[in-house]
């Protein structure tokens, strides 16, 4: 089953078991799926769905920081619950250990070997490690190990 559909089936369960709050997270994501979709004139398949959910993450922490920052903790916890909601339909992250290892073998492939091969290295991890692992960490691991 695709994620759409598997989004489109929960939020029919949602209306169903009359659970609003989920309801509301889900069309917010397929909303932001469809508008892709115009924007783009492409049908997304699993791997820009999960983009468009982690976008959706993103927007959610950074919300919460502001929020928490304001001290609005009444704000932040609805912006918490609704990033749970998404997070079910992210496929799961990688530990440390993982994502090294995947670095490694991506070392080897490309036969990177300081500071300046990172965008080469990324450009090999990125679509390898999509929705499994924080962009951002892999890329302080891939600096720390071209580094040293």
């Amino acid at each position: 089953m695709s994620l759409k559909q598997r989004l489109t089936d929960d939020m029919k369960t949602a209306m169903k078991a009359g659970d609003k709050d989920t309801l509301g997270v889900i069309r917010l994501v397929n909303a932001a799926i469809k508008q892709r979709e115009v924007d783009e004139r492409i049908e997304l398949d699993d791997a820009g769905v999960i983009a468009v959910l982690e976008k959706a993450v993103k927007q959610r922490k950074d919300s919460i920081s502001q929020y928490e920052a304001a001290n609005r903790e009444d704000l932040a916890a609805v912006e918490r619950a609704e990033m749970v909601v998404i997070e079910r339909y992210l496929p799961a992250k990688m530990d440390e250990a993982g994502i090294r290892a995947a670095i490694d073998a991506a070392v080897a492939e490309t036969g990177a070997a300081g500071p300046a091969d990172m965008g080469k290295l990324m450009a090999v991890l990125k679509p390898k490690l999509a929705g499994q692992a924080d962009m951002g960490q892999v890329s302080a691991l891939v600096k720390q190990r071209l580094a040293g």
